[in-house]
């Protein structure tokens, strides 16, 4: 399959071409892109917000009709992709295009942890969605590929955008993100789940937009002020207390959070960093293994650069291996949809 795979994130569109054989070329701007239509048969979109949807769709006016009333359900993600979409579709009407959905790998969890205790009749379209799913399924492919032994996974994808997935052999099970990307942890500037009531109080009592400052003023930028998560380390060597306190609330979430996936699992076999803060900060992977040390994680101590799609980081004697990948959406989309052609053949 010729490929070009497009992911629109909040601020930013990665492009890349992909070839049969495997490698990936990137590409600088959507136009360049599209001017190098002989190089590819098929486009691939990333779309966070598939709602039902469980594996890639082709791309009509009927999914796009479906995939726009999710648009504020996702506001910091869904418009972009959606607008490429329609640029491609606009400059390109002869080229076939798939959309890939972040939803679509916690299609497989479990009622009881997809389901909110709400009545019935606000359950049939309020429930647990789950995002980050292309990234966690790229991980649970390659660390089966590393550990084929490792059945129990709990993925930290930790960016700007964060979520833990708790997988059993290749499912997702549990996740930390809820109906919206904004649950969960606290991520760059998402406030990561906070009281319903503080939410209603807020909406009661404040003039402010309150989605507009959960999503785009809170996390880290709302702690210290600062959203980059480098900014936030350096400020914390420095002593700024502001900065230590916000990665202390930002930790504290996301290893409580973990053994809540853990409990989920009935034990872990294997940790799993991905994203840019997992893969970029050797800080944040050490401090957090420290921090679940009682349960057997220990990583060996920084060794530099690391090199390499899937890397172990496991200390000699720890009872869970750890492990870094490197997120590679990209070449998961492909594998998704060309397993989709496969199972249409």
């Amino acid at each position: 399959m010729r490929a070009l795979v497009l992911n629109a994130g909040s601020t930013s569109l990665k492009l890349s071409l992909s070839e049969p054989s495997g490698t990936t070329v990137a590409l600088p701007s959507l136009p360049e892109a599209l001017e190098r239509s002989e190089d590819f048969d098929v486009m691939i979109h990333r779309v966070v917000h598939g709602g039902d949807h469980q594996t890639p769709a082709r791309i009509d006016d009927s999914l796009l009709d479906e995939l726009h009333a999710f648009v504020e359900l996702a506001p910091l993600h869904q418009p972009p992709a959606l607008d490429v979409i329609e640029q491609c579709r606009r400059q390109l009407p002869g080229v076939e295009q798939y959309a890939v959905f972040d939803t679509a790998f916690h299609s497989t969890i479990p009622a009881a942890a997809s389901t909110y205790a709400i009545p019935e009749r606000w359950r049939r379209r309020i429930r647990v969605y789950g995002f980050h799913g292309i990234s966690h399924s790229w991980s649970t492919h390659r660390v089966a590929e590393a550990a084929p032994d490792a059945r129990r996974l709990v993925i930290a994808h930790l960016g700007g955008g964060a979520s833990l997935c708790a997988v059993r052999d290749g499912q997702s099970v549990m996740t930390t993100m809820g109906f919206t990307p904004l649950d969960g942890l606290v991520m760059a500037t998402r406030s990561g789940v906070i009281d319903p009531g503080a939410v209603m109080w807020l909406a009661h009592h404040s003039n402010e937009d309150v989605l507009h400052v959960l999503e785009r003023e809170s996390g880290l930028l709302g702690l210290c002020g600062d959203a980059d998560m480098q900014a936030v380390l350096r400020r914390g060597d420095a002593g700024d207390l502001d900065a230590l306190l916000a990665l202390d609330v930002y930790l504290h979430r996301l290893v409580t959070s973990i053994g809540a996936c853990v409990a989920c699992l009935g034990g872990i076999d294997a940790l799993v960093f991905t994203g840019g803060v997992g893969e970029g900060s050797s800080h944040i992977r050490e401090v957090t293994c420290a921090r679940l040390e009682w349960l057997g994680a220990r990583v060996r101590p920084s060794i530099g650069d690391l090199a390499g799609e899937v890397i172990e980081l496991t200390d000699p004697g720890a009872t869970v291996r750890t492990f870094m990948v490197h997120a590679r959406e990209d070449v998961e989309m492909v594998r998704l949809v060309s397993a989709l052609d496969d199972c249409d053949q």
